[in-house]
């Protein structure tokens, strides 16, 4: 139910399904109205988590520093903010007082994530680092019966290593957003909108078997949600309607139905998932560090 204008309308048609039930709520995070998780002298971070991701959303005002120990798998790290430094020290490659307006995927082991500036910082991380989820909000979640168990997706070219990707990408008429992926996950900072969305061409859709995890660093939006209504009436559930302020989170869960208006003048919404997505790794051009991750193949997504 892709708005022709949406590239997303050129995804390979699903087959028609059916969903027996019960299922999972949204889980939402509104940190502007929350206490954080964590604070510095200079930063407060709020953590939260989904199924397989731990989110680490940090503001800072001065310099601030997160150091990992053996960890086991990628994790990622990225601001929108252009004036953001960072110094990142990993087993596998350094940056020094490097740009923000950057995403990094930091290899896995032990690794250093400096930060100064003023703005906002993402961390993202596997549900696998135990001590980041049991620091979260929201520690334990409902395990979704439709949600797969987690697969990591092939190892990058050349080997695990600290990469940057500029986020100065220009827009591409028929590309979606700007995607990334590792071997954990999938991130697509969507560019900066500077107008309310039509609500005349919203793109109504559901995901099958996965979450989308949608955090807003920018301006206001609505999320509108609806789940199929089955034999069993026990296992309805109501249309969900949830206004966002900025920061916040809302973990979309499969196999709702859902839409995002934004609502402000300037807004800026990221979607991440979970393992990466397959249909979005097989749009020619639409992640745009394809050539240093090789997806999976799709019977083992």
């Amino acid at each position: 139910m892709f708005d022709d204008s949406d590239p997303r309308k050129t995804l390979a048609a699903k087959a028609e399904q059916s969903f027996a039930g019960p299922f999972c709520a949204p889980e939402i995070r509104d940190f502007s109205q929350s206490d954080p998780q964590q604070t510095g002298e200079d930063w407060r971070a709020w953590m939260m988590r989904s199924t397989n991701l731990v989110l680490r959303l940090v503001e800072l005002d001065g310099t601030a520093e997160f150091h990992r120990q053996g960890q086991l798998d990628e994790y990622t790290v990225f601001s929108t903010d252009p004036d953001m430094r960072f110094t990142i020290e990993t087993e596998a490659g350094t940056v020094s007082d490097h740009p923000g307006n950057h995403l990094f995927i930091v290899p896995p082991g032990d690794s250093r994530v400096r930060i100064e500036g003023l703005g906002t910082v993402t961390f993202l991380f596997t549900t696998r680092a135990t001590d980041l989820v049991a620091m979260c909000s929201n520690p334990t979640v409902t395990r979704n019966p439709v949600i797969p168990p987690f697969q990591q997706w092939p190892d990058p070219v050349g080997g695990f290593r600290l990469r940057a990707y500029s986020l100065d990408v220009p827009d591409t008429p028929g590309r979606f957003g700007r995607i990334f992926r590792c071997t954990t996950m999938m991130v697509n900072l969507m560019p900066r909108f500077t107008a309310p969305r039509d609500a005349s061409k919203v793109s109504p859709h559901n995901h099958a078997s996965f979450e989308q995890i949608s955090l807003t660093l920018e301006g206001t939006f609505e999320h509108f949600l609806r789940w199929p209504w089955t034999p069993d009436m026990a296992n309805w559930r109501p249309d969900a309607h949830i206004r966002c302020a900025s920061p916040s989170v809302t973990v979309l869960p499969p196999p709702a139905i859902h839409t995002t208006l934004w609502t402000s003048e300037t807004t800026q919404i990221v979607d991440i998932f979970s393992p990466p997505r397959m249909d979005f790794s097989e749009k020619d051009g639409w992640v745009l560090n394809a050539a240093d991750y090789p997806a999976a193949r799709r019977d083992t997504e």
